[in-house]
């Protein structure tokens, strides 16, 4: 059914009541709201609500009890959040079942608000954002597997994971001058999933000054958590840096990053470093910093196999925190599907002195700007869980270590682990290294016994920094190992 015929009018007070609901249905809408004016989202509250702490947002708890599908026993939940504090933006929600789409309504009765927190008024109030639940690590158990809340930021977790690094739907100017732009997704619909169901999709409308979207997620937990993601653009004006696939982390210290750092912990991060596998096959990997002012990466690629931040150390021993349990903090991994053509795998790095900020982000950007009032569609799959799918049995860099070897001398330390490094020979074995601005020497190749791996160390004559570095690891003259890419900045 065409839009102008099934949702007459603007929205979302068209969107009020029960309406048919087809595959189209949200790109249509994000194709008409694009046509027009962007309008600010509704984010007025009442008293004793817009005005709320982080503790006393804190206190309020949906009950679990009033989860959508609970007292139907289906394998998926959902549980909505509260508006107040950040997240005052009124999010539409809607249960998609048997080809119809229903309002979801608020009720005040399904939240708990504690002792901190005045009178609430019995009024259709809207909600904030949701997460999902689904039996994932125990059969008998709904654990909450991902969650979508605040602009258009969302998080999800593999089998035995805790939260960590999120993902956003789009990013808008990240990193320039005039400052960002944040879209935020404005509604939700969500498929009612069958009995036995192993996935669940959850189509959303995104929206922004300067685009709209349209998004369906399906969503399969596991031991890793695959998002397909099928996305729409519209964009109002034409768009010179935009974000594709875009995700965010928070890097505070490591072993290769300690200045100034005082603290009883040997690394502190959600994520410890980029990889990529780029459209000529090479595999790279781009340990994190955390830098003395702004840094951007720029990776020029055609076709891109893959991207994304990840947690390669899962040591508790290398964190000693048991309380943010850091080993245990989800990687992800962005495989897009399809040509996306030339562009370039983007890095921000921005300085911060707390672990609270999250002060990474990679995304995909398109080498062309994108048309203001065109349509483009872009699939992708995000992975999350303890690993990137493996291209290929190269070895991969486990740990990045650097320290200081007299005046103005560093000493990198890189370890190396996978199953090519079983079947290698010895004699055979070098480490290739190159920098520029600088000059190498003392590289050293052995053997492990301890990880059962590879050691490549080697010595950087630091002259003029910033300092590019590449290494990888040779048994004569073929790879053995990803690539090496480093940026060092006193």
């Amino acid at each position: 059914m065409p839009l102008a015929t099934s949702l007459p009018g603007a929205f979302p007070a068209a969107l009020a009541e029960e309406v048919p609901f087809g595959t189209s249905y949200v790109r249509d809408l994000a194709r008409n709201m694009a046509s027009k004016p962007f309008e600010a989202p509704e984010e007025k509250l009442p008293d004793g609500i817009k005005d709320l702490d982080y503790d006393q947002y804190r206190s309020i708890r949906f009950l679990p009890e009033r989860a959508l599908w609970r007292s139907e026993k289906l394998p998926f939940e959902i549980q909505f959040f509260h508006r107040g504090f950040f997240y005052k933006n009124k999010v539409d929600f809607y249960e998609v079942s048997g080809g119809r789409a229903a309002p979801i309504r608020y009720r005040r009765d399904d939240f708990a608000f504690g002792d901190k927190i005045g009178p609430v008024p019995d009024v259709d109030l809207g909600f904030a954002g949701f997460r999902i639940h689904a039996p994932i690590n125990r059969a008998d158990y709904h654990d909450e597997v991902c969650v979508f809340l605040g602009a258009s930021y969302f998080r999800a977790v593999a089998k035995g994971e805790t939260y960590g690094l999120s993902a956003r739907g789009l990013a808008i100017d990240t990193g320039e001058a005039k400052g960002e732009e944040f879209p935020f997704f404005k509604a939700f619909w969500l498929e009612k999933p069958a009995s036995g169901a192993t996935s669940i999709v959850v189509h959303a409308l995104l929206d922004s000054k300067s685009a709209t979207a349209s998004y369906r997620f399906t969503i399969r937990p596991g031991a890793s958590t695959v998002f397909d993601v099928e996305m729409t653009l519209y964009p109002r004006v034409e768009l010179q840096h935009a974000g594709l696939a875009p995700t965010t982390s928070m890097f505070f210290f490591g072993p290769n990053d300690r200045q100034n750092v005082d603290d009883f912990r040997p690394a502190v991060h959600d994520s410890d470093g980029l990889a990529i596998f780029n459209g000529k096959g090479e595999q790279l990997w781009r340990p994190l910093n955390n830098p003395r002012d702004l840094q951007a990466g720029t990776f020029n690629d055609l076709n891109p196999r893959g991207f994304g931040l990840m947690q390669r150390e899962k040591n508790f021993f290398a964190y000693e925190d048991i309380e943010s349990r850091f080993e245990r903090r989800p990687s992800l991994w962005v495989e897009p599907i399809g040509d996306w053509g030339e562009g370039s795998v983007v890095l921000f790095e921005i300085p911060t002195k707390e672990e609270i900020h999250d002060n990474i982000a990679a995304f995909w950007r398109p080498k062309a700007a994108i048309p203001a009032k065109s349509e483009n569609n872009y699939t992708y799959r995000l992975h999350w869980g303890p690993d990137a799918p493996k291209p290929n049995s190269l070895a991969r860099f486990t740990r990045t270590g650097v320290g200081t070897r007299g005046e103005g001398s560093k000493l990198f330390v890189l370890e190396l682990a996978g199953d090519r490094l079983k079947e290698v020979d010895p004699d055979r074995v070098k480490g290739a290294v190159s920098a520029d601005k600088s000059e190498i020497s003392n590289v050293v190749t052995q053997p492990n016994p301890e990880t059962g791996g590879w050691r490549l160390s080697f010595q950087c004559i630091v002259k003029n920094a910033p300092i590019e570095l590449r290494a990888v690891l040779m048994q004569g003259d073929q790879p053995i190992s990803e690539v090496w890419i480093y940026r060092w900045a006193p």
